[in-house]
């Protein structure tokens, strides 16, 4: 995957590469320009908000359980995107300025480590919902051996592998990016982790929506609830990606079958919009971790006014 630092490229036959103006002013194509410094400003927040929810994970006690550690990598997933970011955008800026004159190779090198943090950020944080999904549903219908089967190796061991597979897989990705069958396998594995996860989530709400009709002691009721809502609210994190990295992926799919079109290549001008929208994906993420969870919410906050204070 070539790449420069310019953010308004592209994706082609494997390659990130500038749409030709000719084809898109004959179609009267619209690019919409993003400014480099809302790059930066999103990026920068969104790194703030992940690292307080890490922080708040390890901080409390009472979060140290396996769908929290999931949660905490899902947080180190967006980081990547936002990292990643942030140091793109810097180069750019100081480069833009003429107060940094890199080395062309050295840019091509900056452009791999990049491609690499956001391939890693996407196959890790899909793996990652996986894997909350899986574990709402063994709380769900499996609540009585839910501490024999998800202990915290078993969840240690599900991150590494899962860690060991993104970092894997996003080196080939790099290696081999002339290969369509790279994206290929790409497009694949968004697709096979969405329909694992969709299915999970269809049986979790028809099966628990009966079962909820036959509980009758309050514990069951309340562990019940309290199941559902962490079902919930992994579906709020499913469709946010969707809606965010959704378009990525479509580009992916373009590039497979209209690479040359005229129409083709006016959406892939507006590849800052999409890189815009992952960011977006990265600073939401940790809002609904908030909104969702009462006792991590509490912890982000006592973490916030304790940086506030001593920071005065």
């Amino acid at each position: 995957m070539e790449t420069d630092l310019s953010q308004s490229t592209y994706m082609e036959n494997g390659n990130f590469t500038n749409a030709t103006d000719a084809e898109s002013n004959s179609l009267g194509c619209v690019q919409i320009r993003i400014p480099q410094e809302l790059f930066l400003t999103l990026g920068l927040i969104s790194l703030v908000e992940n690292i307080l929810v890490v922080l708040a994970i390890f901080k409390n006690r009472n979060l140290h359980s396996p769908m929290y550690y999931f949660i905490c990598c899902l947080a180190v997933s967006d980081m990547l995107v936002s990292v990643s970011n942030v140091v793109e955008t810097i180069f750019m800026l100081l480069n833009d300025h003429g107060l940094l004159d890199v080395h062309p190779g050295m840019l091509r090198h900056l452009d791999n480590v990049i491609d690499v943090m956001i391939c890693s950020s996407v196959v890790s944080s899909l793996s990652f919902l996986c894997a909350i999904a899986a574990d709402r549903y063994i709380t769900i219908f499996y609540a009585l051996r839910y501490h024999s089967i998800m202990t915290s190796q078993r969840a240690v061991a599900i991150i590494v592998l899962v860690w060991l597979a993104s970092i894997t897989s996003s080196i080939l990705f790099i290696v081999y990016h002339t290969d369509n069958a790279v994206i290929v396998c790409l497009i694949t594995f968004f697709c096979i982790t969405l329909v694992f996860t969709a299915g999970l989530y269809l049986h979790m709400f028809i099966l628990a929506y009966f079962h909820s009709r036959r509980i009758v002691t309050f514990h069951k009721s309340r562990r019940q609830a309290t199941s559902m809502k962490g079902a919930i609210t992994l579906t709020i994190l499913l469709g946010v990606f969707l809606l965010c990295w959704g378009p990525f992926f479509l580009h992916l799919i373009l590039i497979l079958t209209c690479p040359t079109r005229p129409f083709c290549n006016c959406f892939f001008r507006n590849f800052n919009l999409f890189l815009i929208l992952i960011i977006c994906n990265s600073l939401i993420d940790p809002l609904i971790y908030a909104y969702r969870s009462q006792e991590l919410r509490k912890t982000l906050k006592e973490l916030v006014l304790c940086s506030w204070y001593f920071g005065v």
